[in-house]
Formats: C-alpha cells, sequence, structure tokens
C-alpha cells in the first residue's frame, strides 16, 4: 500500500527551536502518537542530508536524536552567525524550525 505524503504539521503536535548554546540551536519534533513518530523517523525528508539541504548545511552538521520513548526527534545544527552578534535576526533560536514547516512526510 502506497502512503501519501502529509505535512509534517499534521503528524507533529510539536515543533519548535531554541538555543542550543550560542553556536547552536535544535529544531524539536514531538509526534501525535507512535504510527506519527515513525513514519517521520523512516520519511527522506527528516534524513540528514534532507534536513541539512533546508539550512544551507552539509549533511555532517547536522545532529539528528532519536526519541521512541517520547515519540519524538531532535535536531542540532549550527547557527549561522553566533547569538547575539550583529546580524543574528534571532537571539532565541525560536524561529528557526521554520524552514521545516514545509517538509511533507
Amino acid at each position: 500500500m502506497t502512503q501519501f505524503a502529509l505535512p509534517i504539521t499534521q503528524l507533529a503536535s510539536v515543533i519548535r527551536s531554541k538555543n542550543a548554546g550560542p553556536l547552536c540551536f535544535t529544531v524539536d519534533l514531538f509526534f501525535r502518537d507512535a504510527a506519527a513518530y515513525e513514519r517521520a523517523a523512516n520519511s527522506e525528508a527528516l534524513q540528514h542530508h534532507s534536513v541539512a539541504d533546508c539550512y544551507g548545511l552539509l549533511a555532517s552538521q547536522v545532529r539528528r536524536f532519536e526519541l521512541p520513548d517520547i515519540w519524538a526527534i531532535k535536531l542540532s545544527m549550527p547557527r549561522s552567525v553566533c547569538a547575539g552578534n550583529p546580524g543574528d535576526g534571532d537571539l532565541y533560536g525560536a524561529q528557526q524550525h521554520a524552514p521545516l514547516l514545509s517538509l511533507m512526510v
């Protein structure tokens, strides 16, 4: 049976980002149930190289942590500008999840 791609926003109950120190940020994806988590975890859209493409990074710069017990995936990546430096448009890293909102899983 072929699965049709769904927007990640239909599978996840929470999609958020925050600083992980001044040089990195994390994106937390919490899924609605085990099936949604499994679908996302196995999706091409959330593999290292695909996430890296969304942010203009190398796949090796994306760290991915799978947390099946809580139906969550955490992604950690370097910031393009150190938090608080000139040119930093998101001091707290709270808007860094936006590139993932349009992903189809």
